[in-house]
């Protein structure tokens, strides 16, 4: 099993960036590939991004694309969530996730991954 803790979260306006980080421990060897997922109030929790641990390519949704970008420190353990130009339809709980399964999948699907952080809120005021 993977712990995941999100940190990062904060408030900004419309605009501006904020870098999320998402620290890894327990058995990260097995872990497949990462990602990042955000909440907002009554939606449903959707992919925003994943990695590929062993090669490091990327997916992205088309509502970040160009703006955010997802990358890993393996030597630290870290998954980062680099987002700027933040709009405030970006405003959500954002998780960090991880699949150490293997049995792959769509990267945006929820059910890929069986490690969750507890979230970290990101808020953007126009």
């Amino acid at each position: 099993q993977v712990q995941l803790v999100e940190s990062g979260g904060g408030s900004v306006q419309a605009g501006g960036s904020l870098r999320l980080s998402c620290a890894a421990s327990g058995y990260i060897y097995s872990t497949y590939m990462m990602g990042w997922f955000r909440q907002a109030p009554g939606k449903d929790r959707e992919g925003v991004a994943a990695i590929y641990s062993a090669s490091g390519f990327t997916y992205y949704a088309d509502s970040v694309k160009d703006r955010f970008t997802i990358s890993q420190d393996n030597a630290k353990n870290t998954l980062y969530l680099q987002m700027n130009s933040l709009k405030p339809e970006d405003t959500a709980m954002y998780y960090c996730a991880a699949d150490t399964s293997g049995y792959g999948g769509r990267w945006y699907l929820k059910t890929r991954y069986n490690s969750w952080g507890q979230g970290t809120q990101v808020t953007v005021s126009s």
